[in-house]
């Protein structure tokens, strides 16, 4: 593949080459070793980076006052949520392509080299995943399916085994080295272009935390671009690292992540599949839930049938909450 260039400057008008776009919240603990791999990747480019903090109670600002300067800052008072923190800095954009970056994402040097080069080269691909590792190097999902009632079903009862043909979300058995046209890629990293941006949007402000990108990709593959899986790189994405911050207890904090991720997916079923989609994914929850509840008292095992319960139980009161999954409730 032939390295990125950038175009002269009269032909771009002196903007950057890439306008990298952070949101934080309480992980002011991974900016050394965030800026540290992003400054090795943009070498040989011109970059803009805006950050976006969502009222963090940790030093986040004050050290990135203090420490990095030139990264361009939007302090929330609040916290907006992810889908609304990134499109806030839409209109500082300059770059002529976007990269949307979680704070415990780190790439390795070639990563935007490889990755924009690709995108130059390919003027159809209208967003950009790559290959996802853990920190102990352990491959993540980084490819994904769209969710359907159906497949959401199968995956929460095990039943996938039985169904080949059902395309679950994060189907795993498949060559990861190799370029792959998908259905959407994970937003810890999301390389895109800002004439995609200006065409289709950015995220839906509904969307609080989670499925924002999911229902992104949806808008990039109606009018007409890819979304592309780039194996040739790695990025290692801890996750989890703000939930940690809160000072709550994990099993708070986990119950608080679950009901903003149900509200997300009972919102993106209404706007993708409708109502008739709506009470045919909430009825396979419910038998899912049921079923659950059943083997955990089959087994005698109580946490089994908490967690089922209250599954069930957030389902109807979140129905109820976003009238129908037609409004957000933060």
């Amino acid at each position: 593949m032939t390295e990125f260039k950038s175009p002269k400057p009269n032909e771009a008008s002196g903007a950057p080459d890439l306008t990298v776009v952070l949101v934080n919240y309480n992980t002011a603990h991974l900016f050394d070793r965030l800026f540290s791999t992003l400054n090795t990747a943009t070498r040989n480019l011109v970059v803009q980076t805006i950050l976006v903090d969502n009222a963090s109670a940790d030093d986040s600002v004050a050290i990135l006052r203090s420490n990095y300067p030139a990264v361009e800052l939007i302090e929330n008072h609040d916290n907006v949520g992810f889908a609304r923190a990134n499109n806030q800095a839409l209109p500082l954009v300059r770059g002529r392509y976007v990269l949307l970056l979680n704070t415990d994402a780190f790439m390795a040097p070639d990563t935007l080299q490889k990755t924009l080069s690709f995108m130059q080269a390919h003027p159809r691909c209208g967003v950009l995943g790559v290959k996802l590792v853990n920190d102990n190097g352990v491959l993540q999902p980084s490819c994904r399916y769209f969710p359907t009632p159906w497949n959401t079903f199968l995956s929460a009862t095990g039943l996938t085994k039985f169904f080949p043909n059902s395309r679950p979300i994060d189907d795993m058995s498949w060559d990861h080295a190799a370029v792959r046209k998908c259905d959407w890629v994970p937003g810890c990293f999301y390389l895109t272009r800002r004439d995609v941006i200006e065409r289709v949007g950015l995220f839906d402000p509904r969307f609080f935390l989670y499925y924002e990108e999911v229902d992104h990709c949806r808008e990039v593959k109606g009018d007409g671009w890819e979304v592309v899986y780039y194996p040739f790189t790695q990025v290692v994405h801890i996750g989890g690292e703000s939930a940690k911050s809160e000072g709550t207890k994990l099993t708070d904090v986990g119950r608080q992540i679950s009901a903003v991720q149900l509200e997300s997916e009972l919102l993106y079923f209404r706007k993708h599949h409708g109502r008739f989609g709506l009470a045919v994914a909430v009825f396979l929850s419910t038998c899912a839930d049921i079923a659950s509840i059943c083997k955990g008292l089959i087994r005698s095992n109580q946490a089994r049938r908490a967690a089922a319960s209250r599954h069930l139980t957030n389902v109807f009161h979140i129905l109820t909450k976003t009238r129908m999954a037609t409004r957000a409730t933060r």
